[in-house]
Formats: structure tokens, sequence, C-alpha cells
């Protein structure tokens, strides 16, 4: 533990954050002279969809009266460790994180948790020590992905996934939830679920999974994937994305390649150009996780164990948001409250 915090001290020497913060007169106006606490909210990367999530962190800052910094690591697993590092190093209370890969970063993120009050939220890491889980159920929401895939082609077809990355764990639940409704499965639970290794076609009754194809968060090769997808595969009949940019790359390859009628798509999130995609009618639907209320209540969350508070952490240490279903007829009501929520940060 002397070597993790001596490397913790030496790396706040050189790094500087991103990302927004509430200043120390931000709040409800307490001019005391008490300190005020001070928690952070990390991402797992930069995307449209982390800036509703920090609109909320920044709501809940003022809301709960605390000082919250948002970091938003641009380049992987290495750069969010050594964020978080540099956090501990400057005494943060608490940090809510959206891990990269739960599996090889338990080590680290259990010694985050040693350090400070550590919660998790989008993506889960179980291993890790965590006070508590914020988000969806991405089973839950894979699985209602794969009812907008059924909507758009009620005869069946062949479909290809795209996603930043496999192993984060909110990928492989929300891929597994699209695989198993598909192919007719009983329902399962996040801790029964099986994940389905990519290296053949999985093939149901009615549907085939070609593939699942991954960018690492390079907008340039998610474009790149959709177009070789579309030569790949001459008879695909629908993409899905996994994570907020995937399905507007998609849109753009498919554009180029003048097959907007004839290739469905399904997204995640609440991207413009999805939901522009939904309200002129060649997006079937996207699942929002509502990150907005992420944020929030992960401020709130760590604001409620610095002090002492009532968390209303469950016992299952899993406090769900409702994932919400946006296809054509709620769409333009959806988006609506989505700016407002966005003006709020």
């Amino acid at each position: 533990m002397k070597k993790f915090i001596a490397a913790i001290a030496i790396s706040a020497l050189a790094f500087t954050g991103c990302g927004g913060s509430e200043s120390d007169t931000a709040g409800n106006g307490d001019t005391s002279t008490e300190k005020r606490i001070k928690v952070a909210y990390v991402t797992n990367g930069i995307d449209p969809f982390w800036n509703i999530a920090e609109a909320g962190a920044l709501a809940g800052a003022k809301e709960f009266n605390v000082d919250c910094e948002v970091l938003m690591p641009p380049n992987g697993l290495a750069d969010q460790q050594r964020m978080i590092e540099t956090l501990l190093a400057n005494g943060i209370q608490g940090v809510a994180v959206s891990p990269i890969d739960a599996e090889s970063q338990a080590s680290f993120l259990k010694k985050v948790a040693g350090m400070t009050n550590m919660i998790t939220q989008d993506s889960d890491a179980p291993g890790s020590d965590r006070l508590c889980f914020i988000g969806m159920n991405n089973y839950t929401a894979g699985r209602q992905a794969g009812e907008l895939i059924k909507k758009a082609l009620p005869d069946g077809g062949e479909i290809v996934i795209f996603v930043g990355r496999l192993e984060q764990l909110n990928a492989q639940q929300r891929r597994q939830g699209v695989i198993d409704e598909l192919m007719d499965r009983p329902v399962a639970t996040l801790e029964t679920m099986q994940v389905e290794q990519n290296d053949t076609p999985i093939v149901g009754e009615k549907f085939t999974v070609l593939t699942t194809l991954t960018d690492g968060f390079d907008r340039p090769k998610a474009k790149a994937n959709a177009e070789n997808a579309m030569v790949t595969y001459e008879n695909l009949d629908a993409m899905v994305g996994l994570f907020a940019y995937n399905i507007p790359s998609c849109i753009e390859a498919v554009k180029s390649a003048n097959r907007l009628n004839d290739i469905k798509l399904i997204s995640f999130d609440e991207a413009d150009g999805t939901l522009q995609g939904i309200t002129d009618g060649y997006v079937q639907g996207t699942i929002s996780q509502q990150p907005f209320e992420y944020g929030r209540l992960s401020v709130k969350v760590m604001a409620a164990l610095v002090r002492g508070e009532e968390t209303g952490i469950p016992e299952n240490k899993f406090i769900e948001v409702q994932s919400k279903v946006v296809e054509k007829e709620n769409v333009e009501e959806f988006w609506t409250e989505l700016k407002k929520l966005k003006g709020q940060g």
C-alpha cells in the first residue's frame, strides 16, 4: 500500500485534470468556513453521452452542496488510472468511476476502494469492493434492443453488432441481451448470464448474429467497420450499435453506400445523430440509459457517504436507473426533455 500511495503522489505532480468542476463558491449559497466536500466523476472515455452525464453530475453538485470534478480519459485504461491516482493523492473524498476493464482493473480498484468512497457507474466492477453500482440493467437493455430488431425485421435477418470495447462489462451484458432475445432464449439474470464468444456466427431459427466488431473508441474505425461489414456481408439486414457513437458512425457509412432504405439501424444512448435518424425514420429506435441521472445520483450517493447520511444503497448494492426505449412516437418529447436537462449543466 505504501508503494501505491507513493506512486500516486508522484503522478500528481505531473497530471492536469480535464472536464468540468463546480467551484468552491458553487452550491446553495453556503459561505461558512466548513471545508467543502470534494468528489469526482470519472468516465471511461470522451463522448457526447458523457457530456450529458457531466451535466447531471454538476447539477448534483449544486443540489447537494459539494464540489465535483468530472474527468474524461481520452486514451483508455492508463489515462483513467492516472487520473484516479491523482485524485487520491489530492485527498478526494469520493470517486464514481465507469471501469474500462473490470477484470484487469480489479486489484487497482480494490486499492482505490480502500482509500476513498468508491462507487461504480455506467459499467460495474462487482469484484472491486465498490460501495454500490449506479446504472441500468444492461442485459435487460440488450433484450430491449433485440425487441426493436424483431420489430424492424419481423421475418428475421442477418445482424452485425458494433461496440467500442468488449472488455467492459456493460458491453458484454448488452451484447448478450441482444443475442439471447434474438435466439428466443429464456431471460437470464446478471449473475447467470453466459457471455457468448465472438469467434463464429450465432445462428437461430430466424436471426443470425454474424459478428461483433470493435473500434476502441476510434470514430474513423467505427465508420470503417460499418463500411467493411456492408462489403463482407452482402445480405446484411441490420446494424446494432451498443455505444452512443456507433450508430451515428453507421449512419454515415450507410448513407454513403445509398443503403438507408435496406439496412435497419438500432442504437443505444441519445446521440443527436441517432435521435435525428429516429425522427427521419431511418433508425428504428434507441435504448436510453438516462445518463443525466447517472451523474446526479452518483454525486448524491457520494455526498451522503462522506457526510455519514442515509445513502439509499440497497442490500444488493445496485441502484438501478431504468432504461427507456425511444422510437418514432416518443422521440420528439424525449429530445425536448433531454435538451432541457443538458441546459441545467
